[in-house]
């Protein structure tokens, strides 16, 4: 108890530290700007800038060069730059910026007490007259700040997201070369950046490290945020120490809109609405967002900006159960035909507070909301084989049963995430060095208002069969002989409730202190830092079950029926059921409703984890190469606990308390051949912590008719460790345009997965640690506009990439003949194109993504009930026109091949779901004033 006591202290006491130096050293510095920064700047050798376009919009990743000296350094997110120069005599600097001419002024000593202001015009040339629409504009944004980065990242500029028909961060992601995504009802929801699992990701919104909504997962579910309120996405795929070191795979940054993107008032607006295939609904979208910079010298800055957005969708799916029979068969234990009616709401907010009383002097406080609702009713009708018996003569894709059940359903189910992030921090200059140093708080939020369901039971017990010679399109008698049409023969067999509330929050705090020192004639930059974390989880389930007589709805199942047919594909599944109506049963019952013991209290937990991370690294630059080394060191407290409940009943508590600390080595290399050719290397390790459901020691009890599945946690659990290496080359062809070449590898240790065993009627689901493992790939990226081409078609262009990977995991024992399996989550391949065109105020893009078959989930036992996801492709595509400098006009075209979403059990004939959505075509207006 004392050390536990000790830990806790000494990770009080580094926050405290971290809050007394930020709380002296801040202020000073300020006081000292606010007297006299100008003369101190002109005094202490710094040049600082805004380089711009012509229409006074910052270019980001802008390489700005003093030939005299040899020295350069690269624009922010708002254009600007802050260098040292000696204090006296007249410089010249030059700006060299993808897809535009160089540009270069002369500063004089007076004029260093000013921010110098750099227009970059584009080439007499070009005939490119859109004004922040541009697809060529905004891919040079991207391409030039990738190509100055010290590390390997990948850039989406806000107006690039724009160009695609991406509702929200995950389907944006998309597009990145080396990135898939995984989906939820044909939208995307969560990511998987190199193959990795998507909890081998991290994401951040302005540097707040956004917590997982989920309580079964630290993956962020992505849909929750939308793309509207980006202002850049910036994809680390090699660290640096500077960096949390929780991104084995690579870490998001989702940086939203500033006042000081524009010189004074912005105001930017969109509305459009949609016609879906399925069902014949519409979506509609709006977002605005409003800024202004006021002051003397329009030093301070404010922002508002919200989003909003719903989808009416509805979507055909099928769900087949297989497993083996006491004879070794695979065959079916049950069909559900789902027949989905779903309305999606997002809702966004987010707003910025600045001051910038000089050039790398700033305070700023941001905040976001993102508000996601599903609001879902889904009719079900059940096939029950596995109550039934089994016929002579089955083979592996068709049988026929005797005595079968069939059900039919109704559930109503809103789940709704929110997340808060907040942001307030600083950068000052201090001499030559410079400190950074914020606070950050990060907040999610799952609940489900509603997870009603209302079951009734056919009294017939037909002889059915089924038939999966077209496993796409299988055939079942039920459809010939249509038992399940007759209502009357219906009775009332259960309801059952269940409410969810988890709440996942962080506080962080980080200071970064960078210094320029001389050694021998060279000069290193030196950086130290740290950042403090604490995390605490609650997640509260209670689950109810009645399937007393009392309880029965006063009418018969025809009583709920409406007069809406219920389809899914070509299978006529009768009449829906009324949601009025069953929403009246739910609320008249669900307060007398049965709680369901042990459960509602097995399923609850709790988690604590406090992380303490310090870097120290050093940058130096021998004429075109850069190198940095440094190392990271993390410390982790993580304290969990979860109820018990013994056979007679008495409820108490398991507890886990574990502490752990690791060392995270880095070197990076960047080589410039020349200002287009970059090579970069990097080795670096990182770390990929346990799910808290996994490490708390929770044993949760779930019977489903005669099968009874227990999930455990393991508090054994051990964190999964990788060792990265890095290498890539990078081409950048004039005038905006890119091709590269990035390979990657991976060493794992004690990768964690999941492994089912089954026991007679009981199938125990448990955590593991693997040895270890590998993850290897190659990432080829191709972006060009064909300028070389006569006439209108120099307007072509093509956006390309290809991911190729392969990984597998060497487990600690063998089951089922395997000891080696591949890694969940890992496509073999993944790829994007997209042929663009842009002339004038027009622009289209036609984009197709695709990636192969992955894992999904293993089964110990027998390898023929290993669940995959096929591998998916998607043709969308978008076209807009200005119609004047102000207003723009767009169409986008979503799914238009009508894709299905597969998941089968070991080959691709045994089909377990497959579900369709239809394509959708959405028009509106984009407004920049």
């Amino acid at each position: 108890m004392n050390a536990i006591r000790r830990r806790r202290s000494s990770f009080a006491l580094a926050a405290s530290a971290m809050t007394i130096a930020l709380a002296g050293i801040v202020p000073s510095a300020l006081a000292q700007d606010a007297a006299a920064s100008g003369r101190a700047q002109a005094n202490a050798g710094i040049l600082s800038g805004r380089v711009h376009d012509e229409n006074g919009s910052p270019l980001p990743g802008a390489r700005v060069v003093v030939p005299e000296l040899g020295s350069e350094t690269t624009t922010d997110l708002q254009g600007e730059f802050v260098m040292p120069v000696p204090a006296q005599g007249e410089v010249t600097v030059r700006v060299e910026y993808l897809g535009r001419p160089n540009a270069s002024t002369s500063v004089a000593l007076a004029d260093r007490r000013t921010v110098v202001d750099i227009t970059v015009p584009r080439d007499a040339a070009s005939d490119i007259v859109v004004t922040g629409a541009s697809i060529v504009d905004n891919t040079a944004r991207a391409l030039n700040q990738q190509r100055q980065a010290d590390n390997t990242v990948s850039i989406v500029s806000a107006d690039a997201i724009g160009r695609f028909p991406d509702p929200n961060i995950a389907e944006a992601l998309q597009r990145v070369s080396g990135i898939g995504i995984e989906r939820d009802q044909g939208e995307g929801r969560y990511i998987n950046i190199r193959g990795a699992p998507m909890e081998f990701s991290t994401v951040s919104v302005d540097g707040a490290t956004v917590a997982a909504a989920s309580p079964t997962t630290r993956a962020i579910d992505l849909d929750t945020i939308p793309s509207d309120i980006v202002a850049n996405l910036e994809v680390t795929k090699s660290l640096l120490p500077s960096q949390d070191a929780d991104a084995i795979a690579g870490s998001v940054n989702i940086s939203t809109r500033s006042a000081f993107d524009s010189k004074g008032f912005r105001l930017s607006a969109s509305a459009g609405a949609s016609y879906n295939d399925y069902g014949g609904t519409s979506d509609r979208r709006a977002s605005l967002s409003v800024s202004n910079r006021f002051g003397a010298d329009r030093q301070f800055g404010v922002l508002l900006a919200g989003s909003y957005s719903k989808t009416d969708r509805q979507l055909d799916n099928v769900e087949n159960g297989w497993a083996v029979n006491a004879a070794g068969q695979v065959r079916l234990v049950e069909t559900l035909f789902k027949d989905y009616d779903t309305k999606r709401e997002r809702l966004s907010l987010n707003g910025a507070l600045e001051w910038r009383p000089s050039p790398g002097n700033r305070l700023y406080a941001r905040g976001s909301f993102s508000q996601f609702t599903d609001d879902e009713y889904r009719n079900r009708l059940s096939i029950l084989w596995s109550e039934g018996t089994m016929a002579a003569g089955s083979t592996d894709t068709r049988a026929t049963f005797t005595n079968t059940r069939i059900e039919k359903q109704i559930r109503h189910r809103v789940q709704r995430n929110q997340i808060y992030t907040g942001t307030v921090g600083g950068e000052n200059l201090i001499g030559r060095g410079r400190i950074e140093y914020s606070a950050t708080y990060s907040e999610s939020k799952q609940t489900y208002p509603r997870r009603d369901e209302l079951l009734f039971r056919s009294s017939l017990r037909p002889t059915l069969s089924y038939d999966f010679a077209n496993p796409d399109n299988p055939s079942y008698s039920l459809f010939t002989t249509n038992e399940h049409l007759q209502s009357d023969r219906y009775a009332f067999r259960e309801n059952a409730y269940r409410s969810n509330n988890t709440l996942n929050k962080e506080w962080g705090f980080s200071t970064k202190v960078e210094l320029p020192v001389d050694l021998g004639g060279q000069q290193v930059l030196f950086s130290l830092g740290g950042r403090y974390r604490d995390r605490d989880v609650v997640s509260d389930e209670e689950r109810f079950r009645d399937r007393r007589a009392s309880t029965a709805p006063s009418g018969s199942l025809t009583s709920f029926l409406n007069d809406e047919r219920s389809a899914n594909f070509n299978y006529d599944l009768g009449y829906k059921i009324d949601p009025g109506k069953a929403d009246a049963y739910f609320d008249a019952t669900k307060g007398s409703s049965e709680r369901r013991i042990p459960q509602s209290i097995t399923a609850d937990y709790r988690a604590s984890e406090k992380i303490l991370g310090m870097f120290g690294m050093a940058k130096a630059e021998f004429g075109h190469t850069t190198v940095i080394a440094g190392v990271r060191y993390e410390r982790t407290d993580f304290q969990g606990s979860a109820p018990t409940v013994a056979l007679n009943g008495t409820v108490g508590k398991a507890n886990v308390d574990t502490d752990y600390g690791k060392w995270f080595p880095n070197l990076t290399v960047r080589q410039a051949f020349t200002p287009e050719l970059i090579g970069r290397f990097a080795l670096s390790r990182g770390i990929n912590r346990p799910n808290f459901v996994d490490l708390v020691p929770r044993q949760l009890d779930e019977t489903d008719s005669s099968m009874t599945r227990i999930t455990e946690g393991n508090p054994n659990l051990r964190p999964t460790l990788s060792n990265n290496v890095d290498a890539g080359l990078e081409y950048y062809i004039r005038p905006v345009g890119l091709i590269s070449v990035n390979a990657f590898y991976k060493d794992l240790t004690d990768y964690r997965y999941t492994l089912s065993r089954t026991a007679g009627n009981i199938i125990y689901v448990r955590p593991e640690n693997a040895p270890d493992g590998h993850l290897v790939g190659i990432e080829v990226n191709w972006q060009q506009q064909f300028t070389f081409l006569p006439g209108l078609l120099s307007g072509f262009g093509v956006f390309a990439n290809y991911t190729w990977t392969d990984a597998e995991i060497r487990l600690s024992q063998t089951f089922a003949g395997r000891r080696v399996m591949p890694l969940p989550g890992q496509s073999k391949s993944s790829w994007n194109a997209a042929l663009f065109y842009e002339k004038g105020p027009f622009n289209a893009r036609l984009s197709y993504t695709k990636r192969s078959d992955y894992l999904n989930a293993v089964d110990a036992n027998d390898p023929r009930l290993d669940l995959y996801w096929e591998g998916r492709g998607q043709l969308d595509a978008t076209a807009s026109y200005q119609v004047v400098k102000q207003a723009t006009v767009f169409v986008e075209a979503k799914n238009l091949t009508n894709s299905p979403g597969v998941r089968y059990y070991g080959v691709r004939e045994r089909v377990y779901e497959y579900e369709k959505f239809g394509y959708s075509i959405f028009g509106g207006v984009r407004i920049k004033l």
